[in-house]
């Protein structure tokens, strides 16, 4: 699967797109459409994910729904494991850094998208809107049941469940 990182927006968020066989998923359209639909060129966008609502990591999803009408996988969705050929991902829930966060989790690839859960070093503020110190503990413990990943966050560098493990203050 490769992985492309299309920084976007005045607070520089991670939008992603995934590509297998041609198909593209599209996480997090943050802002600036054009740019995204630039870098998808013809490819076929299967779905769109959204890790949440907050307005950097939504901007421009309206344009792009409206683009590709395709599926919005978000917390709406049961946590559990989906295949969208030829993509298959589990959705986990990891409340704290807001109430609808989630983690789209590839199993296959060893690969987490997780929004702004967890940063290289760090987690995801608590103290906005609907966010919440227990839930992000909570969630910090569900994570650490899986083996070592890669993280891709919402925000900076990618980094690895391993090297969170062994250096983040709040594991």
């Amino acid at each position: 699967m490769k992985v492309t990182n299309i920084i976007v927006g005045s607070l520089f968020t991670n939008c992603y797109l995934l590509e297998k066989e041609g198909k593209v998923i599209l996480i997090d359209p943050g802002d600036q459409f054009l740019k995204i639909k630039e870098n998808i060129k013809n490819k076929e966008v299967i779905a769109i994910f959204i890790t949440h609502y907050h307005f950097d990591h939504i901007g421009a999803l309206q344009e792009a729904f409206k683009t590709y009408n395709v599926p919005i996988f978000d917390y709406k969705k049961e946590e559990g494991i989906y295949s969208i050929n030829p993509f298959t991902f589990e959705i986990i829930r990891t409340k704290g850094h807001s109430k609808d966060s989630i983690t789209f989790y590839f199993e296959k690839e060893k690969m987490m998208f997780c929004g702004d859960f967890i940063f290289k070093g760090t987690i995801g503020r608590c103290d906005l809107e609907g966010g919440n110190e227990k839930d992000m503990k909570e969630s910090i413990d569900t994570i650490q049941k899986y083996s070592d990943v890669i993280l891709f966050p919402g925000h900076g560098d990618p980094t690895t469940l391993k090297e969170e493990k062994e250096n983040n203050p709040y594991f």
